[in-house]
């Protein structure tokens, strides 16, 4: 086991959960898609534009090998794709809402088959800095990363639209398992002794407990360990909004407890599962 934990295999959700969006998208009113999102700036029109984006970039990428990144003199990763997306965005805007859904309707089963033949313990094509910067990352947690970025901005739109849904515990729970998978990173400042243990427990249908164990002089997620040093618990909603920055860190603890070590447990409610 690596330090990101056993592998998890989402392929088969994707197309449940683009189902539901597609089926929410297709039911909404013209003013719903000017509706403000929590993306700054960008309303529901430019989130499902992004979506676009992502499935565009993943297919044009993994399938066709199509290297079109270009990097501006000292941009770093995160400046970069806030400057490609928002490009794209608003590019998107010329696309009206059908054709839009038309293309993810399309694209989906394609992307599909894409994660269909990656060997998910192999290499990812792209690492997940989030969960590490000095290892690779496997292709499971690279594939899981994109399940948890449709799955998100899915709930960003129903957030917008005030329409609940895709949130069964079996759609849920996987990105759960996934944002759990940058603990390791979240800790990584504090050192302490071989063995400390850290938990963090996400209440609800969908919640967990994962555990951060230090062994070797990094964190790795561990099934078991000793009497953990520090305990963070919160919700399944709080969980994941602070992991895609639907809430700040501030008001994470808010809603959060935690006990023990005030650093390890002020440390894992730092978690953060995108690129910022």
């Amino acid at each position: 086991m690596t330090i990101f934990g056993p592998v998890i295999d989402v392929r088969p959700l994707f197309p449940r959960e683009r189902r539901a969006l597609l089926d929410l998208l297709g039911g909404l009113e013209p003013a719903d898609w000017s509706r403000p999102t929590v993306c700054p700036g960008w309303d529901v029109h430019d989130v499902v534009g992004h979506l676009l984006n992502d499935y565009a970039r993943r297919l044009s990428g993994g399938r066709d090998r199509h290297g079109g990144a270009v990097f501006a003199a000292g941009e770093t990763l995160p400046s970069y794709l806030a400057r490609v997306n928002e490009e794209f965005v608003r590019a998107a805007r010329q696309l009206s809402p059908r054709l839009m859904i038309e293309l993810l309707e399309h694209l989906g089963p394609r992307l599909d088959a894409l994660w269909a033949a990656v060997d998910m313990t192999g290499p990812a094509a792209l690492d997940v800095s989030w969960a590490a910067t000095d290892l690779p990352s496997p292709a499971w947690l690279d594939v899981g990363r994109e399940y948890t970025e449709f799955w998100v901005h899915q709930q960003q739109v129903r957030d917008a639209v005030g329409v609940p849904g895709a949130d069964d515990p079996e759609l849920v729970r996987p990105a759960l398992e996934i944002f759990a998978r940058a603990l390791p990173q979240a800790l990584r400042a504090e050192e302490r002794p071989e063995g400390t243990a850290v938990e963090l427990e996400v209440t609800g249908p969908a919640g967990g407990r994962w555990l951060a164990v230090r062994r070797e002089g990094r964190w790795r997620l561990e099934p078991e360990g000793t009497q953990p040093a520090a305990w963070v618990t919160m919700d399944q909603d709080a969980f994941w909004r602070l992991a895609s920055r639907g809430v700040t860190v501030g008001e994470a603890r808010a809603r959060a407890v935690l006990t023990g070590d005030p650093a390890l447990a002020s440390a894992t409610t730092t978690l953060l599962a995108v690129v910022a």
